[in-house]
């Protein structure tokens, strides 16, 4: 059986009898290459957007003998990367199995397709954890590689490597990011006091945990009212990150201060209701973007932002925003997971999670399901995804 320890594989004997435990035997082979791709997807968290995470790993008569990830858009994907570092040294890949995490891609796009250079390397077989939601693809990789006479098999890790893509998946099926809003709050769900004070409800260990997931996503969001209480920056601080995140800010009346911390430098994004020409131009002036998305009652129309934010390639999104604007995302139906921290504490009269509506019926309620409960420091981080049935 094939083990994966420091991206090599060794046999346990050197010669392979043929027996009835073959097929239980391959499919441990191949759970082991695919962990081991799933391992080099990773190492695309935070550079491969708008392209997915995708890890490779090329497997010739046992062994591993090329790995890649998915670059920087425009540059190689982990097929392509793969095939360059088995090039690089010296290594013929003809006969090979290649392991990836993604269906290898058809089309010609920032880069010529995966599943062609895999055809001309003279990979044999291919193991893909799942079919590529882009409609530019979906199968059609794997059918070009039928059709040259590669063996294929693909379903191996599947949710794994779905769960590692999973705003590129949202963002194919449905046309709008993966929308995750972070909440730090007491047991009794108090997310800062009635005069504003929020600092620090959440240990050190909660707060450096909360950056390593806006890493992770393509851009940040949060309201003007917590721009104006509380000046962010919105940046990820304190650990090692090749880009940072796009920092977006809602704010229907463009009342944001041009010194606001979250417009330094430029590059942000704002949402706003109205084109007020003077207010917007100096803000465009300093380098950045005023988009203009009004709904009926002269505030930014939500859902529409969500699908401009698609449109605009944002696979994830991260929101910390306070109770107001969470409120008013969670009635629009914009929130896909809470991730939410929780500090042994109790606050008593406070500010809370978000603002809904009273109910009168328990059958009104925001259904949500635990997807995972850990430890971080002191507090709790549960992740709980909202349920709902889209189409």
């Amino acid at each position: 059986m094939l083990e994966w320890a420091n991206y090599s594989f060794s046999l346990a004997s050197q010669a392979h009898v043929h027996t009835a435990n073959d097929s239980v035997m391959n499919i441990a082979d191949d759970i082991a290459g695919m962990r081991a791709a799933l391992e080099q997807a990773a190492r695309s968290m935070y550079i491969s957007s708008p392209n997915p995470r995708v890890g490779c790993v090329i497997v010739q008569q046992g062994e591993v003998v090329a790995v890649g990830h998915t670059q920087p858009a425009g540059f190689a994907h982990a097929e392509a990367h793969a095939l360059q570092v088995a090039a690089a040294q010296g290594v013929n890949v003809r006969g090979a199995t290649a392991y990836v995490t993604l269906e290898p891609c058809s089309h010609h796009g920032r880069t010529p397709p995966c599943a062609d250079a895999l055809v001309a390397a003279g990979i044999a077989r291919v193991v893909a954890a799942i079919e590529d939601p882009n409609p530019l693809v979906a199968g059609q990789g794997l059918a070009r590689l039928r059709a040259q006479g590669l063996a294929v098999d693909v379903g191996v890790l599947e949710e794994e490597a779905r769960e590692l893509n999973i705003g590129f998946f949202h963002r194919m099926q449905y046309g709008r990011p993966w929308v995750r809003m972070k909440i730090a709050a007491s047991l009794d769900g108090g997310t800062a006091l009635n005069t504003g004070q929020s600092q620090w409800i959440t240990s050190a260990a909660a707060r450096q945990d909360g950056h390593a997931w806006r890493a992770r996503a393509c851009a940040i969001l949060t309201g003007i009212g917590t721009v104006q209480q509380d000046d962010p920056q919105l940046t990820v601080r304190g650990l090692e990150t090749p880009r940072q995140p796009r920092r977006i800010v809602v704010d229907s009346h463009l009342d944001i201060d041009p010194s606001a911390r979250v417009l330094q430098g430029g590059g942000s994004w704002i949402f706003a209701a109205t084109a007020d020409t003077e207010r917007a131009a100096r803000l465009r002036e300093a380098g950045n973007e005023v988009i203009v998305l009004p709904d009926a009652q002269g505030k930014v129309d939500l859902n529409a932002m969500m699908q401009e934010l698609g449109r605009r390639e944002m696979n994830e999104l991260h929101l910390e925003s306070g109770y107001k604007l969470n409120g008013s995302l969670l009635r629009a139906g914009c929130v896909d997971e809470l991730l939410m921290y929780f500090a042994p504490c109790l606050l008593g009269p406070a500010q809370g999670l978000a603002r809904l509506p009273e109910l009168h019926d328990l059958s009104g309620r925001l259904q949500c399901q635990f997807h995972e409960v850990q430890r971080v420091g002191e507090d709790v981080r549960i992740l709980a995804r909202i349920v709902r049935n889209e189409s």
